[in-house]
């Protein structure tokens, strides 16, 4: 809890940045260890109730606060326009959905619901291949360091931290809607073929 030794340099125009990001950080840990109880078949099918519940918190203790200090810290981020554009559509994305997602589960369209909270789920845990992006462009780019990018460690450091975020969110989403469209042209092809054999048992009755 020493804002000398955060990996984050906080910006002179915004001092509360290390405790904005703090909270940020524990708001998200909330709602990454809620989620993974949340999109457990099993859990789901066998504790309606639970589910229910710890949805609450993974909405209102986890994403909601999380969201809008991440959307603060992604103004105010040290590493550049290209990132702080990618911070703020992440936190507004994320609150969207999981907002939505909610508002379906209130209005019992449940088919509706699981989809915006797989998305949900896919923006809470891009945090995870942020950093593994992070750590990846860190090693290749850092042969550049003298060349690319002139001898400047901040420089490089916003790259890497652009590169980062776009990836760290985009592609998982993006895996998260090939999987939901995957799972919807299964049910569109099991529908045709119920339909089918209905059809063929009527006629030859």
């Amino acid at each position: 809890m020493d804002p000398g030794q955060s990996r984050v340099p906080a910006p002179d125009f915004f001092p509360p940045h290390f405790v904005v990001l703090s909270l940020h950080v524990v708001f998200g840990s909330i709602a990454m260890i809620t989620c993974c109880l949340q999109i457990w078949p099993w859990f789901r099918g066998r504790h309606p109730r639970a589910h229910r519940m710890i949805g609450r918190v993974y909405v209102f203790g986890g994403c909601l606060p999380s969201g809008l200090m991440g959307l603060v810290v992604g103004l105010a981020t040290p590493y550049g326009p290209v990132t702080m554009a990618s911070d703020v559509l992440l936190a507004l994305l994320w609150l969207g959905c999981t907002l939505t997602g909610w508002r379906m589960a209130r209005q019992r369209r449940f088919v509706d619901h699981r989809r915006w909270m797989v998305r949900s789920f896919a923006l809470t845990m891009s945090i995870i291949t942020n950093r593994i992006y992070a750590v990846l462009f860190m090693i290749l780019l850092e042969p550049q360091l003298e060349t690319t990018f002139h001898g400047d460690p901040a420089l490089m450091s916003a790259t890497v931290s652009a590169l980062a975020a776009w990836l760290g969110w985009v592609l998982p989403l993006l895996v998260a809607e090939w999987w939901l469209e995957r799972g919807e042209a299964a049910q569109r092809r099991r529908r045709a073929a119920a339909l089918a054999a209905r059809r063929a048992q009527t006629s030859v009755s």
